[in-house]
């Protein structure tokens, strides 16, 4: 008679690593200033610095985890400067003219 076949061992299943809960501040700079709060019952997230108190909270899902909100917070202030920008290169009241391509002067 044969030996039975031994049955193989699952894999060990691979640990997924923790994120971040603390960051830095977009506006003051200070590294680990920044706590992320989630509040489910109510589906807030805020985002705030301890050193400068700046703030930014969002509407979250039961998927949502602290790197999302602070990721929200920077691409939101990286919009915010861009309009700024765009806004901050014309003077009151100029009007800009609508540009023409050369290949239409004929």
């Amino acid at each position: 008679m044969g030996k039975r076949k031994s049955r193989a061992k699952p894999a060990p299943k691979k640990r997924m690593d923790k994120l971040d809960t603390v960051f830095s501040c977009p506006f003051c700079n200070h590294g680990t200033s920044v706590e992320c709060r989630l509040d489910m019952k109510n589906l807030i997230g805020e985002a705030s610095c301890r050193i400068c108190q700046e703030s930014f909270s969002t509407v979250i899902t039961a998927l949502t985890e602290a790197i999302d909100i602070y990721s929200e917070w920077i691409d939101e202030c990286e919009r915010v400067n861009n309009l700024e920008d765009d806004d901050g290169d014309q003077d009151e009241g100029f009007m800009p003219r609508k540009r023409v391509s050369t290949c239409d002067w004929e």
